[in-house]
């Protein structure tokens, strides 16, 4: 078990600066990075699910050139001045105008939002109010779960899952006494196949992140190409 949170932290952990998971999102980022170079500044970005911690570890939450608009199941206290900050759900998106934003930008996300209709609303809201959308969600065929840190974990039957995380603490949750609540844990994360991607997207432009041959890390954006 010790071992496995220390892989865990050296692989998985987004919030360890060395991760490889910090890495290559870094590297993503670097990419994003060089598409917004491409839009007439200041930029209007709504990030889905997004956090001030989140920009600051990408070295980004100082740019002044960027107004970015947080949405989130959650308040965000103290976020910092050109910050704005919303609650809310990222299937209903409808408190926004069409294309109201110039990017929409969301970094694994929509693998947590439901079923796969509570996906689509989530990738039809993002394709309405972005003239460009940047979205980012683990690969459901990676061999090691991101989340729970267990090979082929998502390919187990639910009830599989949930008496593991009802026995055992996994990756980013601590183990659960009651089998119904790691029921309703495990059933939360809908990981997202290339295939599945796409169908929500039929517009982008896929982007793939690799670990040693395997495709961990699925982007598909669109619309940078358009006038300014």
């Amino acid at each position: 078990m010790v071992r496995q949170r220390w892989l865990f932290r050296k692989v998985l952990d987004g919030s360890d600066p060395g991760s490889l998971s910090t890495r290559l999102r870094r590297r993503r980022f670097a990419f994003f990075g060089a598409l917004l170079d491409r839009v007439a500044k200041p930029i209007r970005i709504l990030d889905v699910g997004g956090t001030p911690a989140f920009w600051q570890m990408m070295e980004s939450s100082e740019r002044r050139d960027l107004e970015i608009t947080l949405l989130n199941l959650f308040d965000i206290e103290r976020p910092p001045p050109h910050f704005h900050c919303v609650v809310g759900d990222a299937r209903d998106l409808t408190r926004f105008a069409d294309r109201e934003f110039d990017v929409v930008f969301s970094n694994s996300v929509i693998e947590h939002v439901g079923n796969y209709g509570d996906q689509q609303k989530m990738a039809e809201g993002v394709r309405r109010v972005g003239k460009r959308y940047f979205v980012q969600t683990p690969n459901k065929y990676f061999p090691i779960e991101p989340h729970f840190f267990v090979p082929l974990f998502q390919f187990l039957p639910i009830g599989a899952r949930a008496w593991l995380l009802n026995h055992f603490h996994l990756g980013w949750y601590k183990r659960m006494p009651d089998y119904q609540a790691a029921k309703r844990e495990v059933e939360a994360v809908r990981l997202l196949t290339e295939r599945e991607l796409m169908r929500l997207f039929p517009d982008g432009v896929l982007y793939r992140e690799r670990f040693f041959g395997f495709v961990k890390s699925l982007t598909v954006y669109h619309g940078w190409d358009m006038p300014q």
